[in-house]
């Protein structure tokens, strides 16, 4: 037969459905309840097609082809009705699709994955893994806040897991190797880009631009390379020394141009990189100290160049054994105050408008500095500086603002002196945009697409501090560059690029009841420098982990995402089509069972869309019949009889229904310390040869990682002696025995 299927004829055979005609042809039509090894049952809607001279839409999957079909797989009211099942669908899902550690990060680094494989001993896994999205962890692993560590679940019982030090552990490993890890550049493009400004933005957007083959050449206006990491953060929590060999690792290795000591505008212009290059990526940060609005300012220095010059004799100059008073609650304002502390000042002063509580600085950067000796003076507000002293107003807090936070309001006639010597402003940054003829904020930035990172003229991008007038952590800088070089990427090959927005499930609710299963272990912590040995130098503070304990410590993580996201055909079609079921009204889903007893498979009915394949392959396929759909109605589920648990069903252990599971509700116990969601990187075929049918095998890793083992071809079938005999849990003695009649073929 001949059938057109998206404007192009293809040959099908007598008793062809669609769904088998196109996946025959190469054509991709999706499903989550089809398989060839069980009979037709179209319950998932996804398939669905439009054939011309019929007004509905049909089931690919039930419909047969005919001699002169025409089909169409892809048009908006195909796509629009396969958007809303899968709403449909997500809506009654439940289940982490990843862990809210990853959902946390703001570069969506996956968190679960590095962390698992640390506790399985997989180190340089691991490092891999995170720089997928961090190419600088060694120095992000010392100063990131780690919104991950909020979101942790484990925080609700001894502590989150140590998430930010088991990076650095990660990536201080690697940099110890005489070759650290250093990713594979593909064929060259021919395409340069110039990147202005080496901070955080600019690594990455440089980096991940070279790992996708362009030239790329990073203009900075500083003697080195670091921004704001190296000129704005103190060496007692990032030494200067991880971060250049971080930096060698990004521009020596991958064979990225540097040129200092350039500013733009003056030693270069925009329009001579527009002409040498084909994109420019801006990253010039945020280096101009704001102002208080308050008398006298004038004579107060500002906190981004007191740091800027660090250790040095300048800025002990300026505070040696004087009385110093630092203007913020944010980490900048801390990092000044724990500053003048090493470099001998008398006191050292912290005033904040609002309370110590509601201080965005980091917590622990809040303790640290009051070990020190720091002296916080919350609920004030600078009123005016003079040469020797700061009259502060006393504050009160009123009701939230815009940011949810509660509004500092003057208490009328209430002041307070303060004796100082030193004033230092550490109250927010700005743009110096000079030399860069483009649209800008109102607020001075580098006006930018979000999407895109586009700006107003062709050809040139932006991101991080620079622009759209936000001040970012240094993941978000590095999301940024990440996005920029995706971005300019598309640009270069003349396509349209939109960062992703995609839905992932999260599960809410949870309390320290809902882990009382879960031994007790408690976070470790790291060795450091008590009080007294870090109040007069520059020292790091925080010593490593050693093995054990990061093993050990990684071996907390509670596994919240789902190890089978990478398997997921319901959230990649998800992803594909956009669905999005918050716009849908939904009763709240009611909690599901799960059934961990059986030695090597474990049931999640929460995730279960009710797609019938377990069933089906089962009983039609292998011949168990150990799964069927009980219950009626919305309450219905897939579960054995009775709903014993799985493993007195009758259940043989072949796997075959984890294999057509298309969403995580069936998933294989792992034989590793932890269970990873890994995407498989390393595929490899053979033989088992435990018995005489020598079954056709595939090995699936995550680089030398077994993660399984499955059968090879869609068709295939494995027992239980095939598919675990690498897992000690299995006999190393068992012999194949009698199996049913199918999984001997």
């Amino acid at each position: 037969m001949q059938i057109t299927i998206n404007g192009t004829q293809y040959n099908a055979e007598s008793g062809q459905t669609i769904l088998a005609a196109a996946k025959a042809n190469g054509i991709d039509i999706p499903t989550l309840c089809s398989d060839e090894r069980a009979e037709i049952y179209g319950s998932c809607g996804l398939c669905v097609v439009e054939v011309e001279g019929n007004p509905k839409l049909v089931k690919s999957c039930a419909t047969p082809v005919t001699d002169g079909m025409v089909v169409h797989t892809d048009t908006e009211r195909v796509c629009e009705s396969r958007r809303v099942n899968l709403e449909l669908l997500l809506s009654d899902h439940s289940g982490d699709c990843k862990g809210p550690c990853t959902l946390a990060c703001p570069a969506g680094t996956d968190v679960q994955g590095y962390v698992g494989l640390i506790a399985n001993g997989e180190l340089a896994e691991a490092l891999r893994l995170i720089k997928e999205k961090i190419p600088i962890p060694a120095a992000i692993g010392r100063v990131c806040p780690h919104p991950c560590e909020t979101d942790c679940r484990r925080g609700l019982l001894e502590g989150a897991v140590s998430i930010l030090h088991l990076k650095r552990y990660a990536a201080d490993k690697d940099l110890e190797l005489s070759e650290p890890y250093s990713p594979q550049i593909p064929r060259e493009s021919g395409k340069k880009v110039a990147v202005i400004g080496g901070g955080p933005y600019g690594l990455s957007a440089a980096y991940y631009l070279r790992l996708k083959g362009h030239s790329v050449t990073i203009y900075d206006s500083q003697p080195e390379l670091g921004g704001m990491l190296r000129y704005g953060i103190p060496e007692y929590r990032l030494p200067k020394a991880t971060l250049a060999k971080e930096i060698t690792q990004i521009t020596a290795k991958l064979g990225i141009a540097v040129k200092p000591n350039t500013c733009i505008g003056k030693d270069v212009q925009l329009d001579t990189l527009r002409s040498e290059y084909d994109a420019v990526a801006i990253g010039i940060g945020a280096w101009v100290s704001t102002g208080i609005g308050c008398k006298g300012e004038e004579l107060a220095y500002s906190g981004i160049s007191f740091l800027h010059s660090g250790d040095s004799d300048v800025s002990r100059e300026i505070v040696q054994g004087k009385t110093v008073t630092v203007i913020g609650g944010g980490n900048t304002a801390m990092d000044v105050c724990r500053t003048a502390i090493r470099h001998g000042a008398s006191a050292v002063y912290n005033v904040y408008r609002r309370t110590i509580d509601e201080m965005p600085a980091d917590r622990i950067e809040i303790d640290e500095a009051l070990e020190e000796g720091v002296i916080f003076k919350n609920l004030r507000n600078p009123a005016e500086i003079f040469h020797d002293s700061i009259k502060l107003q006393v504050m009160q807090l009123g009701e939230p603002d815009k940011s949810g936070r509660r509004a500092p309001i003057a208490v009328e006639g209430s002041f307070e002196t303060l004796q100082s010597d030193v004033v230092i402003l550490a109250t927010g940054q700005a743009v110096d945009a000079k030399g860069f003829e483009l649209e800008l904020t109102k607020k001075g930035g580098i006006a930018y697409n979000p999407d895109t990172h586009a700006s107003s003229i062709p050809g040139v991008f932006a991101g991080g501090d620079c622009g759209n007038d936000k001040i970012s952590i240094a993941i978000e800088a590095i999301a940024d560059g990440h996005a920029t070089a995706d971005s300019i990427h598309a640009y270069l090959n003349g396509e349209s690029y939109r960062k992703p927005n995609v839905y992932r499930v999260k599960r809410s609710g949870f309390t320290a009841e809902s882990f009382e299963d879960r031994e007790e272990i408690f976070r470790a912590a790291l060795p450091a420098l008590n009080t007294e040995a870090r109040k007069d130098n520059f020292e790091p503070i925080y010593e490593n982990f050693t093995a054990e304990a990061a093993k050990k410590e990684a071996e907390r993580c509670l596994e919240c995402g789902c190890t089978d996201f990478f398997e997921c055909k319901l959230i990649r079609y998800s992803d594909k089509y956009g669905a999005n079921p918050a716009r849908l009204v939904t009763e709240p889903k009611p909690k599901t069972s799960q059934d961990r007893a059986h030695p090597f498979i474990w049931r999640d009915e929460g995730k279960c869309v009710l797609c019938g394949l377990c069933v089906r392959v089962c009983e039609e396929f292998v011949g168990a019949g150990a799964l069927g759909l009980v219950g009626r109605g919305i309450d219905t589920v897939a579960a054995p009889a009775m709903e014993k648990p799985l493993a007195d069903s009758g259940c043989i252990a072949c796997g075959t229904c984890v294999t057509v599971c298309p969403t995580g509700a069936l998933q294989l116990k792992s034989a590793l310390a932890k269970e990873v969601p890994l995407e498989i990187d390393n595929v490899s075929e053979s033989v088992c040869t435990f018995c005489e049918v020598k079954c056709k095998i595939r090995y699936e890793k995550r680089g030398e990682t077994l993660i399984r083992i499955s059968p090879a071809g869609e068709s295939g079938a494995l027992c239980k002696v095939g598919r675990f005999a690498y897992d000690e849990r299995v006999s190393k003695d068992m012999k194949y025995t009698e199996l049913p009649a199918a999984l001997k073929h």
